[in-house]
């Protein structure tokens, strides 16, 4: 089933074809024509009525976009079945828009490449309007576009080219069709290797093809055996006459209850696998052994595929990309919060910081004016020393009388400068105070710094770890389905082996006792032959006949007489039975 918002991407840009003022709106006759070719392309009864009735509101004038929405989804979209052709809708949409967008007389691809391109386009572009693919979308379309053409990738020419885009990191889809019309990142390839690429990678996205090939295919009647070209789809598995899928011969419809299984060499035939329906089942012959694993493979990866309910595989990829692309943005955002509260606190640091210094300024200050002040008194006291002096000098005779007193106040003296003395030592220590909060100052500092270091550390450090996980998550998904794949793989072809060994013991005896029968016949015909040699030899003369060679006891196998030797039988042998004890121990 054909998913809406693919069908009114291609709509889309109809319309916007259509409004020649680039307003948004079109007239009413030109949305007319449109909804009938709409509906003839996609097999829907056209009801002009219908479309009067809805814009009888609005008789005069353009229509706009959101106008003609409802009408659209309501009449036509909600009646569409999955009988019409999807590629006759896609070229009738492609035609209105194209010549109006782009001039392919510059371009090293033809018109019908370019529509394949806006396809692709349409299907890996966002759900959103105005339609653009972003820059992860044309790489993935880029390399399977290189892939298919069998040339390497240059990471160096696109890292180049996104640069070019700066902070746009998007294309229109009249953009793509120009980048690779132009040829920018497929020098030195002709337009013939060009088309042959966007064509395989326009058969995988847009028309389900998952894989195809010639292969021998055994009739149900006739039960001979016929060349048809196969085209495996997520659904089904289609057979040609050819490979330009004109003559469709039949189709074999894949569901939940099919299975398909490896089968021995028969009849001739080599490489045979055999794809079993509810109604029927169908033989097939790959041309060589890996094309038949990649087959068996292919087609069982679509029926587990149904088993599940999901989608097409590419389908599922582009899925996963979003999800991948929503995952990282989320993780982006989470990011750059973290980053945001990281950098607050920084700030707060550097406000405490700041607070700090502030402080340690005030105590330098505070400790200058107590120099100041010791200075001031240290003056004080001097002048008062030697203005005692004088006076001691003046008044000797009076200060032996007054000895008492002056004793008195010598131990207050002595008092004062015990005090100094202890404001001396407070004054060192304000000094060495000061001193430490300097260093104090210093260390901050440089430890303001080696967080700044650490922070950027650590940023690219969760970048790193962010690009590790997707890959790892990306080889994890890989290598859990190729596991997969390969389990069932081994499971069937570990039950055919053990059917088959059975079924050889059987015929190697039968075998076994026919070839006694036959040599014992063989003896009986040499002895006759010699008996009548030698009577021909007596009537007519010298006549020497040719004498068979002895032949040693041939093995005899269901691919018939010496179809290998003993050596190669018992490797065989030995190999089944390694894979048969493998099996029991994983079980």
């Amino acid at each position: 089933m054909w998913h809406r918002e693919e069908l009114l991407k291609s709509i889309w840009h109809a319309f916007t074809a259509l409004d020649l003022d680039h307003r948004g709106k079109v007239s009413k006759s030109q949305l007319k024509v449109l909804s009938h070719n709409l509906c003839t392309v996609m097999k829907i009864p056209h009801d002009p009525v219908a479309l009067e009735e809805h814009f009888k509101d609005d008789d005069t004038g353009p229509l706009s976009n959101h106008g003609y929405m409802p009408y659209l989804n309501r009449f036509i979209l909600d009646k569409v079945q999955e009988d019409f052709d999807v590629l006759e809708f896609y070229r009738m949409c492609w035609t209105l828009c194209y010549k109006k967008n782009i001039h392919s007389q510059h371009l090293l691809i033809s018109d019908r490449d370019a529509f394949k391109v806006w396809c692709i386009f349409n299907f890996l572009s966002e759900d959103k309007y105005p339609l653009v693919i972003i820059i992860e979308e044309i790489e993935y379309f880029l390399r399977k576009m290189m892939e298919a053409m069998g040339s390497g990738w240059s990471e160096e020419s696109f890292a180049d080219y996104k640069l070019q885009l700066n902070t746009k990191n998007c294309l229109t889809a009249w953009e793509l069709i120009e980048l690779v019309g132009l040829g920018l990142f497929s020098k030195g390839l002709d337009r013939q290797t060009l088309s042959m690429g966007i064509t395989e990678v326009f058969t995988e996205l847009i028309l389900d093809v998952l894989k195809q090939d010639y292969m021998m295919k055994k009739g149900h009647k006739r039960k001979n055996w016929t060349e048809r070209w196969f085209v495996l789809r997520p659904t089904s598995l289609s057979y040609y006459v050819g490979e330009d899928v004109e003559e469709k011969r039949g189709d074999i419809i894949l569901d939940q209850s099919c299975c398909v299984e490896s089968l021995p060499d028969k009849d001739g035939k080599k490489c045979l696998f055999i794809i079993k329906c509810i109604d029927k089942s169908f033989e097939i012959s790959a041309s060589d052994k890996k094309k038949k694993q990649e087959w068996i493979q292919a087609i069982q990866s679509c029926i587990q595929q149904l088993r599940l309910g999901l989608l097409s595989p590419h389908r599922e990829a582009r899925l996963r990309r979003r999800e991948l692309r929503q995952r990282q943005q989320v993780e982006e955002e989470d990011l750059a919060e973290r980053m945001k509260q990281l950098q607050a606190a920084s700030d707060t640091k550097q406000r405490e910081l700041e607070a700090m210094r502030m402080k340690m300024e005030e105590a330098a200050a505070k400790a200058a004016l107590e120099e100041l002040r010791r200075k001031k008194t240290q003056l004080d006291l001097q002048d008062r020393y030697r203005l005692d002096l004088e006076r001691e000098k003046m008044v000797r005779q009076q200060m032996e009388e007054q000895v008492a007193q002056k004793s008195s106040e010598l131990e207050q003296y002595l008092q004062r400068v015990r005090q100094l003395e202890d404001m001396y030592h407070r004054l060192e220590e304000a000094l060495e105070d000061e001193r430490q909060a300097k260093q104090d100052e210093e260390a901050m500092r440089k430890l303001q710094a080696r967080l700044l270091e650490e922070e950027a550390a650590k940023r690219a450090e969760l970048e790193q770890i962010q690009l590790q996980q997707q890959r790892a998550l990306c080889q994890t998904e890989a290598e859990k389905r190729e596991l997969m794949a390969e389990q069932l793989a081994k499971e069937r072809d570990l039950q055919a082996a053990t059917l088959q060994l059975e079924r050889l013991e059987k015929e190697r005896q039968g075998a076994l006792e026919q070839y006694e029968e036959v040599s014992r016949k063989l003896k009986r015909a040499a002895t006759k032959t010699k008996t009548w040699k030698d009577k021909v030899a007596k009537h007519e003369g010298l006549v020497r006949l040719i004498q068979p060679g002895h032949k040693g006891l041939q093995q005899m196998t269901n691919w018939g007489p010496a179809a290998f030797t003993d050596a190669e039988l018992e490797q065989r042998k030995k190999l089944w039975q390694d894979s048969k004890n493998q099996g029991a121990q994983a079980q």
